[in-house]
């Protein structure tokens, strides 16, 4: 198969482009390398013969028809998106603009490609979005794949409206979609603006280690490598149009997550004191949900796929790559936004 990959310089992205090309399919990569992009992070297959890079952009249609005609793709697997809930609250226009308008620009360019190709059922439009969309859960309770949308943030709200293009250009135009809504990921080479590679880089630097209210919000965590296997089962196999709720079943307090990783970095980078002693409470962000959790059984059920890496082995697995990856990491931290509190505008 030969896959279009938006946004596959990103943290997800390129756990599904490197896994892509390990397993023989044909990746097209496109990306604008924004802020938050390191080609770094797909240099073990850049030399493969099944992989090609475009530098794009998806608010740009002329350019995006010009890589469907080049490449031809039987697929689509779209990830570009801004992401961070915390610039989303400085600067919506942005949201608006990349996961909105280049969501439209991807619908439209890969339904031109598809109506030129003789509309095959085999093309498949997967559009990758997030468990953000559905709000805020109390102490019990999990979404499901019918569980009414409620977004909270600027973010959410962009990856609402994307999903509700594709899944509208299924029902009018007939592309054959799939949607993937995922929880909390972390992992290797995941962009130092996120909780869990903050919180590493601040231990490691004497820094205070910011934790937002009392730490109290719950999030189920998602190995990145267990996304990026699923993504892939549900390109290969999931239904069209159908979605499909991908959680790592790992929920655990911010707080609780923290105080792990202090630990780990206690056991393998032992300092002068715990770590633990550098967290400091902040703030709460403005509309911080204050609990997600994801009820993957329709992917398990009719996929049979469910998540390898428990949240012990996976923090453990990404504290050791952060401490052997320092010049990955040394090289992001002069890119805006880093290391500074975002998302205090209101």
């Amino acid at each position: 198969m030969k896959i279009l990959v938006t946004g596959g310089a990103g943290f997800i992205g390129s756990a599904v482009v490197r896994l892509a090309v390990a397993r023989g399919h044909e990746v097209v990569n496109l990306d604008a390398l924004t802020y938050a992009a390191c080609l770094d992070n797909v240099a073990e297959v850049a030399d493969s013969p099944l992989y090609a890079f475009e530098h794009a952009d998806i608010r740009d249609r002329a350019t995006l028809d010009r890589v469907f005609a080049a490449h031809r793709p039987d697929a689509v697997m779209h990830l570009a998106a801004e992401s961070h809930v915390d610039r989303s609250i400085d600067g919506p226009g942005a949201f608006v603009e990349t996961n909105v308008t280049g969501t439209y620009n991807m619908l439209e360019a890969a339904r031109a490609h598809w109506i030129h190709a003789g509309r095959p059922d085999t093309f498949r439009f997967h559009h990758i979005s997030t468990d953000e969309v559905y709000g805020s859960l109390g102490a019990t309770g999990k979404f499901t794949e019918v569980t009414p949308y409620d977004p909270r943030s600027p973010y959410s709200a962009s990856k609402a409206a994307s999903d509700h293009l594709v899944r509208a250009w299924h029902e009018t135009y007939g592309l054959p979609v799939v949607l993937t809504n995922c929880s909390n990921n972390y992992g290797p080479f995941h962009f130092p603006e996120k909780l869990i590679p903050v919180v590493i880089l601040n231990a490691l630097a004497g820094q205070p280690i910011p934790v937002y209210g009392r730490g109290e919000n719950v999030r189920d965590w998602l190995f990145v490598e267990d996304h990026a296997d699923a993504l892939l089962t549900v390109l290969t196999r999931g239904r069209s149009g159908r979605s499909y709720n991908i959680g790592g079943e790992n929920e655990a307090r911010n707080i609780d997550l923290v105080r792990t990783i202090c630990a780990l970095l206690d056991e393998m980078r032992p300092g002068a004191a715990p770590y633990a002693g550098q967290i400091a409470f902040v703030t709460d962000r403005p509309g911080h949900d204050a609990r997600y959790a994801i009820d993957p059984g329709r992917i398990r059920e009719e996929l049979g796929w469910r998540p390898s890496v428990t949240l012990e082995e996976g923090l453990r697995r990404t504290v050791r790559w952060y401490l052997d990856n320092e010049g990955w990491w040394r090289a992001l931290q002069n890119r805006a936004g880093v290391g500074q509190r975002l998302g205090t505008g209101t």
